[in-house]
């Protein structure tokens, strides 16, 4: 695994930050690191990169001990911060070419991060030139210029326009490809186009560790219906898989069933054995942003 957490904690004083979490992560992977504000998210990416110390637990990239070998840990990782920090007066090849010195990098591995994030037409200009696409892209560019094995990037589409969002998100999906890659973010709808698996974190504590298309199959089916009349309840029990319901309004009802099966056709017979007209369906099936909104609650 190159990524691999056991039973991680850190407290600062009294306040608990992250709590007995686990979880691992393999190259060709891409995982969605999700949370509130405070969850502990940021800590925990700080004691990957050996930033900050864990008060329990060992962490491990790549096979090596943080706490052991934090600088070897270091040169194994790629890190892109949330305020991407670059040197704007710099040129971009001007840029990289320090920043390969610090890594101990050739020419020509220069060359070939600048050609793999589409940095070739920018490569001459002045990084305070560029839009804040092209400046992500020096960011991604900086962050594998060592050949990582790990990349840890941190909200790294907030702030694009939506031609800028495919095109990093496609970037993003290709250094997946063989690489570990942990995307913490807020916008569900990146996890969604670009993840393979999902952890979310609440309270310094792990609630949801699954692969994203398991968890879509899994999320329970909700539907909206309306009849001609007003049913009592004893009557909508009667309807299969059915595992909650809630009357709005007098004859609107939301429906949820646990089943992989669409339920409205079941619906349409239900009606039609008790002499029901429908007036209106409409199926709500959950998406990961409703997920994280329960697993989340406060």
């Amino acid at each position: 695994m190159s990524i691999k957490l056991e039973s991680v904690s850190k407290t600062y004083g009294e306040q608990v930050a992250v709590q007995a979490i686990s979880f691992e992560a393999k190259a060709g992977e891409i995982v969605g690191f999700l949370g509130p504000n405070g969850a502990g998210k940021s800590t925990t990416m700080k004691m990957l990169t050996g930033y900050v110390e864990p008060s329990a637990g060992v962490l491990y990239v790549s096979g090596i001990n943080v706490a052991e070998n934090p600088i070897a840990v270091q040169q194994e990782i790629g890190y892109l911060p949330e305020h991407n920090p670059l040197y704007v007066d710099m040129y971009v090849k001007e840029y990289l070419a320090f920043r390969a010195g610090i890594h101990k990098v050739n020419k020509e591995r220069i060359t070939q991060v600048i050609a793999q994030v589409g940095l070739q037409e920018a490569a001459h200009k002045r990084i305070k030139e560029l839009s804040k696409g092209y400046r992500q892209r020096v960011g991604l560019a900086a962050a594998i210029l060592h050949n990582p094995a790990v990349l840890i990037l941190d909200e790294p589409t907030t702030g694009l326009d939506p031609n800028q969002l495919v095109e990093v998100r496609e970037l993003i999906r290709n250094l997946g490809k063989d690489k570990t890659v942990l995307l913490s973010t807020h916008i569900m709808q990146e996890v969604e186009a670009v993840c393979d698996r999902v952890v979310i974190l609440n309270r310094g504590e792990i609630v949801v560790d699954k692969d994203l298309k398991a968890l879509k199959t899994d999320t329970e089916q909700v539907i909206r219906v309306t009849f001609d009349y007003k049913l009592e309840e004893q009557f909508v029990k009667r309807l299969p898989n059915l595992v909650s319901f809630k009357n709005t309004l007098e004859n609107n009802w939301i429906l949820v069933f646990d089943s992989e099966e669409d339920m409205r056709p079941a619906i349409f017979d239900f009606a039609q054995e008790n002499g029901l007209k429908i007036l209106g369906l409409n199926a709500e099936n959950k998406n990961l942003e409703t997920i994280f909104k329960e697993v989340t609650k406060q």
